[in-house]
């Protein structure tokens, strides 16, 4: 905590600006002066914020309803409470807590709404609190809220070895689920440990791998990619079974609107949910019911706790890429968008100092 305190004394913060689409060396790295926290809102230092998904999309300008630019990027983020607005709880001073926020994460201090909080567990390291933030509330509201397969079961996770994958996978088999889990012939071994069967993403006949496995089916597909191959997705299905899409990432990399790739996913799984063989499709949006603001931050609440709880208790494995330091966001992305790392890479502020994690940029 001196180091944090004293970050704030000097009133001077670091934020990663994305200033329009550009390669991850062109995000810039300012300095600010640190903001006071108004009414209902707290100043977190941050401890630990995610490379995910969403900012690749963001670096490219396709992630479905982002800013204009420019923005300071950041999905979650983990951090300590150093002051409180006006009228607010200083009994939340000095204590560590996880927020969801979707951008602003990527700074040494932010302000966040005091009701967005969750506490994270004492004793359970920053870094590896992040990881299950966005990623353990996609993961436990897609398996149990979404899904609801039953123990016994098997379900496919496409993109086993990355941050919601390799939580996915744990969820599951913690339910008493099998799981068969996609990933490149690098990430199998690791994809194995982490409870699930591995099969090569490239192989030329996904469908007739997945058989071997499951002759009838499988009763639930976690799809992060979109495209063309949700169809495959929705086949492998067993009767009963249950699609669910959360994400475009084979239309990263594609020119064109950011809308575009979601709608046309979102049209074909209403589509199919009116056929009449009895499987279901879903598409996840994690922001769903926010208009309800209170309704929407208790059953976060819920969600979180619940994951961050199984991992204090040691019942899921957080998956650590690589702790970077928040100056070197570049390598950060480069790193997260190699495809060459199991779980996700975290950025950390840049006086932190973990001889359990690399703080250079390599996979932990």
């Amino acid at each position: 905590m001196g180091e944090l305190r004293q970050a704030s004394d000097r009133a001077v913060m670091t934020e990663v600006v994305l200033p329009g689409v550009v390669e991850p060396g062109g995000l810039q790295v300012r300095q600010q002066p640190v903001p006071a926290p108004g009414p209902g809102q707290v100043l977190l230092v941050m401890e630990a914020s995610g490379v995910s998904f969403a900012e690749q999309q963001m670096r490219r300008g396709k992630y479905y309803d982002q800013p204009p630019f420019p923005f300071t990027p950041g999905y979650d983020v983990v951090g300590t409470v150093v002051s409180v607005g006006p009228g607010g709880d200083g009994a939340l001073v000095g204590r560590r807590f996880a927020v969801l926020i979707k951008t602003g994460g990527w700074a040494s201090h932010l302000l966040v709404p005091a009701a967005d909080l969750v506490e994270v567990p004492e004793g359970v390291d920053p870094a590896e609190a992040e990881t299950l933030v966005v990623n353990g509330i996609t993961a436990m509201r897609m398996l149990h809220r979404v899904a609801r397969v039953r123990p016994g079961r098997t379900v496919l996770v496409l993109g086993a070895n990355g941050g919601v994958g390799s939580t996915l996978v744990q969820l599951a088999r913690h339910a008493g689920l099998r799981v068969i889990g996609t990933a490149s012939l690098r990430h199998q071994e690791a994809v194995r440990e982490l409870g699930a069967i591995p099969i090569d993403y490239r192989t030329p006949d996904l469908t007739a791998e997945v058989r071997k496995i499951a002759p009838d089916g499988v009763d639930a597909v976690f799809d992060h990619i979109g495209g063309e191959g949700i169809v495959t997705s929705f086949q492998l299905l067993a009767p009963g079974g249950t699609l669910v899409s959360y994400g475009t990432a084979s239309t990263r990399d594609v020119e064109g609107s950011s809308k575009w790739p979601v709608l046309k996913v979102v049209g074909r799984l209403q589509l199919w949910n009116a056929l009449p063989n009895g499987k279901h499709a879903h598409f996840f949006n994690i922001w769903a019911g926010r208009r309800r603001a209170d309704a929407f931050r208790s059953r976060l609440r819920a969600d979180l706790t619940q994951v961050l709880t199984l991992l204090a208790d040691g019942a899921i494995t957080p998956q650590v890429a690589a702790r970077v330091p928040l100056s070197r966001v570049a390598d950060a992305m480069t790193l997260a968008e190699s495809g060459t790392v199991t779980g996700k890479v975290v950025l950390i502020p840049d006086a932190a100092r973990d001889g359990s994690g690399d703080t250079g940029g390599s996979p932990a």
